[in-house]
């Protein structure tokens, strides 16, 4: 009987010439999303250009991007690691978070206009296909993009922005979310989008924000039970 193939590293994958930096960064970035480059481990650049099989230069490219995402710290000794999930500014993470849930809904139920429908729709079907085929990485993404479109349909910059800056700085906590439901998103979470939608296009500023409340104290309370639980039955979170 054959063996059965070991799972290969994607660093190992044959790059096309100029798209080394960007193979690098989304690579080491879906690891320290996923958890698999843990908090607080180093980052060894001539670790990672063994790895990768290529010069320090791509791999300083690409650890550059990865700091601009806050994904990666330089110490004051010039050690770089993943960043620490900050847990003792967890609260005013999901305070801001939550404020930014229903500014954005409630803009958006004011100020969208018919274009903005067909994207913010398909940001949620792909939302809703990475669900069903539990893709932890392109729930991320897609979930963030979602709420970026809403945003974008409020029509104030200012608040895209940090609602951007938010939903990217908590991508990791965000997997902790998701890992809490075994990667298993229950269905009535996926919906909780479609109603957003349907209270955004019948302009109704008051359920979009009722929605968006429900919607960010689910996340919150999720969260938190799961990382309670998580540090009462063992020491693996610590972050």
């Amino acid at each position: 009987m054959a063996k059965a193939a070991q799972k290969q590293d994607p660093a190992a994958t044959v790059v096309k010439r100029g798209e080394g930096v960007s193979h690098v960064y989304e690579i080491l970035r879906n690891e320290i999303i996923e958890l698999k480059l843990v908090p607080g481990s180093p980052i060894d650049e001539t670790l990672l250009s063994e790895r990768f099989a290529m010069s320090r230069t791509p791999i300083r490219e690409a650890l550059v991007r990865l700091a601009a995402d806050g994904l990666i710290t330089t110490l004051t000794n010039r050690t770089t690691i993943v960043s620490n999930i900050d847990f003792l500014q967890m609260g005013a993470f999901f305070d801001a978070l939550t404020l930014m849930y229903r500014v954005t809904a409630r803009l958006a139920a004011s100020n969208h206009v018919a274009e903005d429908i067909p994207a913010i729709r398909a940001h949620q079907a792909t939302f809703a296909a990475f669900v069903e085929e539990r893709n932890v990485l392109g729930m991320i993404a897609a979930n963030r993009d979602f709420h970026v479109a809403i945003a974008e349909a409020g029509r104030n910059p200012y608040y895209t922005a940090l609602f951007k800056r938010l939903l990217d700085e908590g991508r990791r906590i965000l997997r902790l979310y998701y890992h809490s439901y075994d990667d298993n998103l229950p269905r009535q979470y996926v919906t909780e989008h479609e109603d957003i939608i349907s209270a955004m296009v019948a302009r109704d500023v008051e359920r979009s924000d009722a929605l968006a409340i429900a919607h960010a104290d689910q996340i919150v309370r999720q969260i938190r039970s799961y990382i309670s639980a998580d540090n009462r039955s063992s020491p693996r979170i610590q972050l």
